[in-house]
Order: C-alpha cells, then structure tokens, then sequence
C-alpha cells in the first residue's frame, strides 16, 4: 500500500521550508554589506523554493503520488543547502588575521626546507594538517556557520566544536612556533629560540605548557563561557562573542600543544588520561543542555523558530552535538594515544 502525503501538510512543509531564507536574511542583516552582497541569492532562493511548492502541491493533487512529493521536497533541501552555501560572511579582521598567519607559515616553511630539504623539520604531512586547519577555521568563523550560528544555539555548538577540536589539533600538529620563527630574519631566530626557552618567558611557557594546567585552564574556559550570563552576553555583544571565540581557541591550542610535548612514556599516558577526562567533563556539560527543562539562553528566544526549532529543542540539539560527537573525538583522540602508549618503542627519526 503506497503512503500518501495530505495535501494540507505539504503545503505547511514547504512553507515551513521557505522561511529559511529569511532567516538567512534576517541573519544577514546584522550585515548590511553582507545583505547587499547575498540579497539575490537570497530572492533567488524565495524563487526556486515558491515554484518548487507549487510544484509539490499540483503533482500530490493530480497524481496523489507520495513519492514524487518526497523528490521535490529532496530537491527543495538541495537548493536550501545551495543558497546557504552562497552567504558568506566576511570578517576583514578575521581574514587579515587567517591571511597573514597562512602566509608567516609558508615563509618559515619555505626557508626551512631551502637551509635543509623539503620536508626536513615540518614534513608535508605537518604542513598539510596546519592548511586543513586554517580551512576549518575558515568554515568556522566566515561561511554560513558564522551567520547561522547568531540564530541557532545548536549552530553555534557546531561552529565551537570546530574551533576546539577540528582547527586546533590541526594547527598543532603543523608545528606552527617552528615555522614562524623560520619565517623571521636569521639574525632574529636564535633571538626568539633563547627568549622562549629561558629566562622569565621561557618560564612562562613551561608552566603553561604543564598538561595539568593546560587541562584545568581548558576546563574552566569552556563550562565559564557556557553558564547563561557569559554566553548571553557573547551572543549580544560583538566584542563578547570575539573574547568568546578567542578563548577558545586559544585554550584548546595551549591543550594540544601540552599533549604533544613529549614522547615519553609518562607523558603519553597522562595524555590519555587528559584526554578522555575531557570526554568526560564536556559529554556531562553537553547531557546537562540536552536534558535540561528549560532554556538556559533565552537570548535565543524568537531567533530558532526560523528555522522549525523551539528555544528548547535547539538547545537540547546543541546540546547532542557536545555530547555525542565531539566526545565520540575526543575517545577517539584518546585511543590514538593509548595505542602510542602500548605499542613498542622506536626511536625517534628526524621527520623527511
């Protein structure tokens, strides 16, 4: 027996649909060069989503055919999906700031491997996970997932996890202190490398490079910047929301960058241990959003509905979204290094 779709709940689906791009407008107008710049994609969009509706509605009434109406909605997700993809916002600081750290990069790179040989002290590898991190960095802070994430908790959830635990174990693991120094004139370099390692700062960096500080510091940015008053007061305030940003990365960068200090034994089961107590403490804050009674952001109220979401049901999906997949990572992570741990010792070769 073939299902068949009421007519009145195509209709309410589609029209349900079509108030996507007006959220994507209503985001965009925080913007107004933004708004400018996507406001025919966005009229595009309202279009394509009418004629699609249109469409749904005449093939269900003259066919009754369920199937053809589950096509087009398909079709209807897809061109959604596309318009997103089209509104971007760009943050000129931010992009400065990308720019200039892929380009300090490239140069310290460039000289290494012109004093040695490709791949010696950075290996391609290193350098490739520094790129696909300043990519996710991309994705996270100027694509849609930055203009979504002012409607959405859950998006905004999407867009942390990307900072802390897609971009900054990437960026650590290219090595970025060594290419940058090697990017500074040569008089400089010795300079650098002395001032980190001793005296006053290079005392500095060592304690902050201490995997117990380093974890404790990360712990207590993430469950600060997500009690309701600090988080409300990053969504409202544009200077909040980049100290916001800011810290979160950072914190997650000092946390990986401690982890992968040293290939001692000792050193590598605390990762673990690191690790997976980190799984721990953001999978209970991530439970606490998801079973919660009510809305810890209010901020949000009026905001999710755009997008078919109560304020309560996108919190608990943000909340999935800490919970769920970003512990199943860090397990990952912590498995990774638990294999290092018991697999037999080899002597560490310079990288090619």
């Amino acid at each position: 027996m073939r299902a068949s779709l009421p007519f009145p709940h195509a209709f309410l689906f589609t029209a349900a649909a079509m108030l996507m791009p007006e959220a994507a407008a209503h985001t965009a107008s925080t913007s107004a060069d933004t708004l400018a710049f996507a406001a025919w994609r966005v009229e595009a969009w309202i279009a394509a989503s009418a004629a699609l509706s249109c469409w749904i509605c005449a093939a269900h009434v003259a066919l009754r055919a369920a199937p053809l109406a589950a096509m087009a909605l398909k079709l209807l997700a897809a061109v959604t999906v596309l318009a997103l993809c089209l509104v971007w916002r760009i943050d000129a600081y931010i992009a400065v700031g990308l720019f200039l750290a892929s380009w300090l990069y490239a140069l310290g790179v460039f000289r290494l491997w012109r004093e040695a040989r490709s791949g010696a002290g950075i290996s391609y590898q290193r350098a490739a996970c520094y790129f696909s991190g300043l990519a996710v960095l991309i994705i996270a802070l100027l694509s849609p997932v930055d203009v979504v994430a002012d409607d959405l908790f859950s998006m905004h959830m999407v867009q942390h996890e990307l900072l802390m635990l897609a971009a900054a174990p990437l960026l650590v693991a290219g090595k970025p202190l060594a290419a940058f120094i090697w990017a500074f004139p040569p008089a400089m370099r010795g300079a650098i490398a002395v001032t980190l390692q001793a005296g006053p700062v290079g005392r500095i960096w060592r304690v902050l490079h201490q995997p117990l500080f380093a974890w404790s510091q990360h712990v207590l940015v993430l469950w600060s910047w997500h009690s309701p008053s600090l988080f409300q007061a990053g969504v409202e305030s544009a200077a909040m929301h980049t100290a916001q940003h800011v810290s979160f990365l950072l914190s997650s960068l000092l946390f990986w960058s401690s982890l992968s200090g040293s290939a001692s034994q000792l050193h590598r089961g605390g990762a673990v241990l690191y690790v997976l107590t980190t799984a721990i403490h953001t999978g209970m804050l991530g439970a606490l959003l998801t079973f919660s009674p009510r809305s810890w952001y209010p901020v949000y109220a009026g905001r999710s509905t755009e997008w078919g979401l109560t304020l309560l049901e996108d919190q608990q999906l943000g909340g999935l979204i800490m919970w769920v997949p970003a512990g199943f990572a860090f397990v990952i992570a912590g498995l990774a290094y638990a294999v290092q741990l018991i697999a037999p010792h080899r002597p560490v070769r310079a990288e090619s």
